[in-house]
């Protein structure tokens, strides 16, 4: 069996019928020579993981469930091409890869369903975006969050240029041939200062053609905000013709080119934290009407019930809080485990899973913005 990596999320392994459901997290490095560490450490959990089996009385497939993990352990483009954290997804039949741009604690469960309540964290569209890097020359396309940005690659042959927009047209001299006539008949050429005007007309051109593929390709799907990273000059250009009404009113002024891309990750983020604290905050209230009229809840009882008969629309879950033990998904029941038995996984993130299964929206704050201590808090839909 081979392994897959993923960039979706919730991939489809999450939804299937098949167990065991393994989940191994741990932080990585970027860089040597402290990447050179990173395999030791995944030795190390997927120890963890084959000792769980053997407990479990699943020696003899160990083989066919461990086959995937032991190809990444073995693959060396892999280990050099790691960012700040993974998740390693995988049942009987599949094995899937996350590469993530956030550290995430050591972690490696056994379970009737896989640990992802990291992987919402990052994969929730709450504090996401998209980013618009723009020149009067070319362009570049990002996506990410408070964590960081990556660059998003665009279908082969996609025009990404001035000249592979506009063709032959440009670039052209801009200079409006005349003759006079002199003594020998040849042509003397002059300019009427045309070239400026062209260029500008040019660059108008180009701009109208990038807001209209980044809506109609991107914004217009993900429904995500767009921040414009372009020189001050092309800001007021750019936002004069745009149509695009996910693009949010401020953004980065200066030369993305110049910036790397963690800088241009913290300048984004400071233009969309505003929006991201006004979300929770209207999430958070939400909840409160919605609880003063019976119509949502804290206690962690009575969320697990009504995620199992389809009634949760939205639950809030707290980033930082394990509860172990786990949720029955037929009758809503919970059983309360030891935080140290690998074989139980944190009920938080069991019910994130019921929820997503239901088709409600789970959304993982920090501790200090959940509206209560119990960990959860969720909306009814009815």
């Amino acid at each position: 069996m081979k392994y897959k990596i993923a960039k979706e999320f919730p991939d489809n392994i999450i939804f299937e019928e098949a167990y065991p459901c393994i989940s191994l997290y741990q932080p990585t490095n970027r860089y040597s020579p402290d990447n050179k560490k990173d395999p030791i450490l995944y030795k190390d959990l997927l120890r963890n993981i084959e000792g769980i089996l053997v407990e479990r009385n699943r020696k003899n497939d160990i083989d066919n469930l461990m086959e995937p993990f032991y190809k990444i352990g073995q693959d060396k483009d892999f280990w050099n091409n790691t960012l700040d954290g993974m998740a390693v997804l995988a049942n009987p039949h599949k094995c899937i890869v996350y590469r993530l741009n956030i550290p995430v604690n050591e972690l490696s469960v056994v379970s009737d369903s896989f640990h992802i309540k990291p992987l919402i964290r990052f994969y929730q569209s709450m504090d996401r975006f998209q980013l618009l890097g723009l020149s009067q020359n070319d362009f570049t396309l990002y996506e990410g969050n408070r964590y960081g940005v990556d660059s998003i690659e665009l279908e082969p042959g996609t025009p990404v240029t001035m000249k592979e927009v506009l063709g032959d047209e440009h670039p052209g001299s801009y200079t409006t041939h005349g003759t006079y006539g002199k003594a020998d008949g040849a042509a003397m050429y002059h300019g009427h200062g045309g070239k400026k005007d062209a260029m500008e007309t040019d660059i108008e051109r180009f701009f109208r053609y990038v807001d209209r593929f980044v809506l109609d390709n991107y914004s217009k799907i993900s429904g995500l905000p767009l921040v414009l990273a372009a020189l001050d000059k092309h800001h007021g250009l750019f936002r004069k013709i745009s149509r695009n009404p996910y693009l949010v009113p401020e953004g980065i002024r200066g030369s993305y080119k110049s910036l790397k891309r963690s800088e241009i990750a913290g300048k984004a983020w400071k233009v969309m934290e505003p929006f991201y604290l006004e979300k929770i905050q209207d999430l958070v209230d939400d909840f409160q009407d919605k609880r003063a009229s019976l119509l949502g809840s804290q206690d962690l009882k009575q969320v697990s019930l009504a995620a199992v008969e389809g009634r949760v629309d939205t639950v809030l879950i707290d980033a930082e809080k394990m509860i172990p033990g786990r949720i029955d998904y037929t009758t809503g029941d919970i059983g309360f485990g030891n935080i140290k038995d690998p074989e139980l996984d944190d009920i938080l993130d069991d019910l994130a899973e019921l929820v997503m299964r239901k088709k409600g929206q789970v959304v993982v704050l920090p501790k200090d913005k959940m509206p209560y201590k119990t960990g959860i808090a969720a909306i009814y839909r009815y």
